[in-house]
C-alpha cells in the first residue's frame, strides 16, 4: 500500500480509551475496526456497510 493512501487509511481510525474499551474504532463512531472487519470477512461488500451505517 502506497504511504500516503495507509496515513489517509490510519487518520480515519481513532484510539481513546474511554470509548469502546480502548479497542480502534472508526473516527466519530463506535463501530469497532473488528467488527468491520468481521463484516466484511462475512461477505458484506462496503456499500452495503456504508447503507447501514453512514
Amino acid at each position: 500500500m502506497q504511504p500516503i493512501i495507509e496515513k489517509q487509511l490510519l487518520e480515519r481510525i481513532a484510539l481513546n480509551p474511554k470509548v469502546m474499551v480502548g479497542k480502534p474504532v472508526i473516527r466519530g463512531t463506535r463501530l469497532t475496526v473488528q467488527y468491520i472487519l468481521g463484516l466484511l470477512a462475512h461477505g458484506a461488500t462496503i456499500a452495503e456497510i456504508l447503507t447501514e451505517y453512514v
